[in-house]
């Protein structure tokens, strides 16, 4: 028997409770992972809440990241023993996921437990850690340089807006965070950003074209601030898209992109290939200080982790939730 964060819905109802399940109830896969360290991330509050079609069938135990170490294995690519990281793939939405003492899951989605970090730590980074560098590296590869001006960084104050300051910091970039939460400015400066904006400034309908300012930006938002960003992203710029806490729609202009050649690159984590996720840890690794981590990281326990959904949801909690099974 293990514990986890369990959701079922009956009659219309849903449910969320801790609640000790049989290894026998584990869904299908080659690899059983005893959990050591799982996250709250945005998408496992609207699953908990129910505030987002997120979960596709019930019961289902949410939880996109986990990190632990194998117990059983039939893939020939993990042994018992093996310490063990995944992000995505659909867990927590479609097969059960990370709020557990156990998980079984399929080798594929799987990679060794990056040496630059304790299992504790690469949660604390995890999807929202992931998918910033994924933003950073679309940044690059479309040729956003450090001295070419400011990078905006959209819901600065949450996991992916966190990292991303800290990445584009730590790689020479000029940042600018935008954010609802003006009294976390020394929080986010401490970050690496070189200034702060209210999200007011970029949240209303605006025009097409704005003034030119940034050269690149990395939006958590959607809807009209993905708009006005795009609006005032400089000539041959790139904003890389990978949120949508305002919305999910674009109430844009082609003008952006026939007028100034501004590129919109959408940044998925869910699916990402192999090569891309072993890429974008081996990057982390490199870049970020383990000892940093406790800056955008407060740690819950799984009984607590419920109860923070509705906080996350609400904007309460900034940066990071590791959810520790030990």
């Amino acid at each position: 028997m293990f514990n986890a964060i369990h959701i079922d819905k009956q009659d219309g109802e849903q449910r969320v409770a801790i609640k000790s399940v049989d290894e026998s109830e584990l869904p299908d896969g080659d690899v059983t992972v005893r959990v050591q360290s799982s996250t709250l991330n945005y998408k496992d509050a609207l699953a908990i809440t129910g505030k987002g079609p997120v979960v596709k069938q019930f019961p289902m135990v949410p939880g996109i990241d986990l990190s632990g170490v194998v117990e059983e294995s039939s893939a020939s690519d993990f042994k018992p023993g093996d310490t063990v990281l995944l992000n995505g793939w659909g867990v927590g939405e479609k097969h059960w996921g990370g709020l557990a003492e156990k998980a079984r899951l399929d080798s594929r989605w799987l990679i060794p437990q990056p040496a630059a970090f304790t299992p504790h730590q690469s949660m604390a980074i995890g999807t929202a850690g992931y998918t910033a560098m994924l933003a950073v590296m679309a940044l690059e590869n479309h040729g956003v340089t450090p001295d070419q001006g400011e990078i905006l960084v959209t819901g600065a104050n949450g996991g992916v807006g966190s990292y991303a300051i800290t990445l584009l910091a730590r790689l020479g970039y000029h940042v600018v965070a935008s954010t609802g939460r003006l009294d976390e400015s020394d929080y986010l400066r401490g970050l690496g950003a070189e200034g702060v904006i209210d999200r007011h400034e970029l949240s209303e309908p605006g025009r097409p074209l704005a003034k030119e300012r940034w050269a690149g930006a990395i939006d958590c938002v959607g809807s009209h601030t993905l708009a006005n960003v795009l609006a005032s992203t400089q000539y041959d710029g790139t904003v890389a898209c990978c949120g949508l806490a305002q919305g999910m729609d674009l109430p844009a202009s082609v003008a952006p992109f026939i007028l100034r050649g501004v590129t919109l690159a959408g940044i998925d984590s869910v699916m990402k290939p192999l090569a891309y996720r072993v890429e974008a840890w081996r990057r982390l690794g490199e870049l970020l200080d383990p000892e940093q981590l406790t800056t955008i990281t407060q740690s819950l326990t799984l009984d607590q982790a419920i109860g923070a959904a509705d906080d996350l949801l609400e904007g309460k909690i900034r940066g990071r939730v590791v959810v520790d099974m030990t």
